[in-house]
């Protein structure tokens, strides 16, 4: 398979992903974009130096990112008029003509953005991650440390701060932050959670109190959903309020550290969402390393837990699956369960 030919593939799957996932504006954007690079116009001429794995480098994103920020930083204020952020009744063929144009004015700057991997902080996954922390609550009713890896900008370090709600249960007071999902099966079981510490790392963390960060990591979020853009907004303002902190460390050494020193008084849940399949395999082998050493050394007193919202083909090597799994595994004692299912949005969760 030429580059060629996995570009225009991986921007067919995309766009088909982009359907799925109910934004119907980001599939009609990169059906554009894909149009314009097989006709060999400025895409074309931008992605000619593309060498690496266009899927694994999630370059449709890239440049829907690309495109997005420049609206959200009014770049081009003709082309934000007639985005859905804006406008209702868009079409693309009124948009995509003004931003073919916008990159063949700035080819520079389009470059040098899409160099970046997108970087995308889904709060919704928190209400994932949660179900796992209820059921490790039900039998540990201490004080809790945690520790979160590939945390971005911080914005799941603040999970427990969220209100949650669905058909069937509801957990959280009320805050700026609302969270829901279309639960199926069985509640979790409904519990206090204290949490007494909170830490986090990124190999490349965003600050979100820095505008230009902050509307990069905003800039991948689909202009055609609002209550997504709502949640981030209000998760982003809660962040800044409690002063949230991403360390800069590379995951593995970062988290055995942590571990090695982590209290005798209290239990400790290491968690991630949609964040396996960016280190190599070297560096998960070491992540899981650290977890189970620190898991062996765990007591009653201070237990350890691994919560993971992760893709199923990297948990349990189910190839081609499009499903994500909620898992927590528990020490002392190694045990793991897993919570339920659900997708990289989190638009339907089916507990177990």
């Amino acid at each position: 398979m030429t580059m060629r030919e996995k570009i225009l593939a991986h921007f067919a799957e995309q766009a088909m992903y982009c359907d799925m996932f109910d934004s119907p504006f980001t599939a009609q954007l990169i059906k554009a974009i894909s149009a314009d690079y097989e006709q060999g116009g400025p895409i074309a001429s931008l992605l000619a130096n593309w060498t690496t794995n266009p899927r694994a480098d999630a370059l449709a994103l890239r440049l829907a990112g690309y495109f997005h920020h420049a609206v959200l930083i009014n770049r081009d204020p003709e082309l934000a008029a007639h985005y859905p952020s804006s406008v209702a009744n868009w079409t693309i063929d009124d948009i995509w003509p003004l931003a073919r144009a916008l990159l063949e004015r700035e080819s520079n700057t389009a470059a040098a953005f899409i160099r970046s991997a997108p970087q995308t902080n889904e709060t919704r996954r928190s209400i994932a991650l949660l179900a796992a922390f209820l059921h490790f609550a039900q039998q540990w009713q201490g004080e809790i440390d945690l520790l979160e890896i590939g945390a971005s900008a911080g914005l799941n370090m603040n999970w427990d701060l969220y209100t949650y709600k669905t058909k069937s249960w509801a957990w959280g007071a009320e805050g700026p932050v609302q969270i829901d999902t279309d639960w199926n099966g069985p509640p979790p079981p409904l519990a206090d959670i204290n949490v007494r510490t909170r830490a986090a790392c990124d190999l490349n963390p965003l600050d979100i109190s820095d505008e230009t960060q902050r509307l990069q990591l905003k800039s991948y979020i689909w202009p055609d959903q609002p209550e997504r853009l709502a949640r981030f907004d209000g998760a982003v303002a809660l962040a800044r309020e409690t002063g949230v902190h991403v360390e800069r460390a590379d995951a593995a050494q970062w988290l055995a550290q942590k571990l090695n020193a982590r209290a005798a008084d209290a239990a400790t849940i290491v968690y991630h969402s949609v964040f396996l399949q960016y280190p190599p395999r070297e560096a998960r082998e070491a992540i899981v390393n650290a977890i189970t050493e620190a898991g062996a050394r765990a007591t009653s007193s201070a237990p350890l837990a691994w919560v993971r919202l992760e893709p199923e083909a990297l948990t349990d090597g189910v190839e081609n699956s499009p499903r994500m799994v909620i898992d927590i595994t528990t020490w002392p004692g190694g045990a793991r369960r897993i919570i339920g299912y659900t997708d990289g949005h989190v638009r339907a969760v089916y507990a177990q």
